[in-house]
């Protein structure tokens, strides 16, 4: 079986996902995606006539990110016109799959080179929401409409969700505060070091005009005091009618879990941002890369999927972690560093808590509560910071995941090379 490499990651900056406060709200989504596949195949001097695919994550694909959006964006960054596109749905997994199915796809011989990421807008996304409840449309859980599904798998608001692991786990605000306060330290103390400068790529305007340069986004005057003071964000929504029956977003969790009280715990301080934001990854077999004088900067290792309980939705990451740790033949002792996508404070916590990880090893430069979760995008976003960081530390392996609505997480462990022969 061939190897898989990753020759380069990029990423645009991340921009409030707001409009009319994020620089990149007023951008179409084909531009940021196009801005990071332009910026990869000039990197790599990419003869784009000879990739094979672009596999993209969209999450919310209506409106201007509908349409296959990895097609579209290639033929807008200037790809030949034989680079074919797909765009797929993980939901907040999306990324990392799109470079599994890549390195899948080149292990197996059916592929050379493909270019994997994402791209999600969530000012667009969030205005979609309002004009819903603005038409009286109520906020949807998943699965909405199937009366045979809910029945069997109840699926609430993610935040919710998280509120209700904190309980069941038996979890203190104070110690998820605490997760959101670290993440935006070590995001300040990273930006401030040039962390993240390798891989970042300013998106700019046709003219020529620098849009947005730096992530929007942190917010490093955050003190644990300050964590403190505000007020739980999902209790207003909690028990709010979504339909003529009365169902609430705790009911739905407590159909399953009728003994659970749900303790509200998650605010804009310990869940992750709303930002806009795209990012791509270059995957090649060794073969390729010789053929065209390129030089892996990572092995992929071994991938995997897994699925947990749909109404609690956030616990999967735990099980895919231990998954692809055993497709590779590896121990956690093993990883030098860990990237486990910050969706909601408790996300983190547990996935420390439950592997027995040290801190010093996961999300060294904060998470998406400091830095923002474009949906599609951040998957592709955390495996070129593992790996910008496995270069500046040395260290030979890391390990990403991120929960995905539904109760899915992909997982990916990828390795540092230094010795490819070209």
């Amino acid at each position: 079986m061939a190897e898989a490499y990753i020759i380069d990651a990029v990423r645009t900056p991340r921009g409030i996902g707001k409009v009319g406060k994020g620089a990149l709200a007023a951008s179409h989504p084909q531009h940021l995606a196009a801005t990071v596949l332009k910026a990869i195949a000039e990197r790599s001097q990419l003869d784009t006539s000879t990739v094979d695919d672009v596999i993209w994550s969209t999450s919310t694909q209506k409106g201007p990110q509908g349409g296959d959006l990895g097609r579209m964006a290639a033929l807008d960054a200037g790809y030949d016109v034989t680079s074919s596109g797909t765009t797929l749905d993980r939901f907040c997994g999306g990324g990392i799959t799109t470079v599994n199915l890549a390195a899948a796809q080149i292990m197996s011989g059916m592929e050379d080179c493909i270019v994997a990421g994402g791209t999600e807008m969530m000012s667009l996304t969030a205005q979609m929401a309002q004009e819903d409840m603005a038409a009286g449309r109520a906020p949807q859980m998943m699965g909405a409409g199937n009366q045979r599904l809910q029945a069997v798998h109840p699926q609430s608001h993610q935040g919710i969700c998280g509120d209700a692991i904190a309980s069941m786990e038996g979890y203190t605000r104070a110690e998820l505060d605490e997760v959101g306060y670290r993440s935006q330290q070590r995001a300040d103390a990273a930006i401030k070091a040039g962390k993240f400068a390798k891989s970042l790529i300013p998106v700019v305007a046709d003219d020529g005009t620098v849009i947005l340069d730096h992530d929007e986004y942190p917010r490093p005057e955050t003190t644990r005091e300050g964590l403190a003071e505000l007020q739980p964000a999902f209790a207003k929504i909690a028990d709010v009618p979504l339909d003529q029956n009365g169902t609430t977003f705790r009911g739905l969790v407590n159909q399953k879990y009728p003994d659970l009280e749900i303790n509200n715990f998650h605010h804009a301080g310990n869940s992750s941002g709303v930002v806009d934001g795209a990012a791509a990854v270059l995957v090649t077999s060794g073969n390729y890369a010789k053929a065209h004088g390129l030089k892996p900067r990572a092995r992929i290792v071994a991938t995997a999927n897994m699925g947990d309980d749909p109404t609690l939705m956030l616990n999967a990451p735990v099980p895919a972690a231990e998954k692809v740790l055993a497709k590779a033949g590896l121990t956690k002792d093993d990883i030098d560093l860990w990237e486990i996508n910050e969706a909601f404070a408790v996300v983190a916590h547990r996935f420390v808590d439950k592997l027995g990880l040290d801190w010093d090893k996961v999300n060294v430069n904060g998470g998406s509560i400091a830095l923002g979760h474009p949906i599609g995008a951040t998957g592709s976003i955390l495996i070129g910071t593992i790996l910008d960081e496995l270069e500046q530390t040395g260290g030979r392996y890391g390990l990403v995941t991120m929960c995905a609505a539904g109760g899915m997480a992909p997982a990916i462990i990828i390795e540092r090379v230094d010795d490819f022969v070209k």
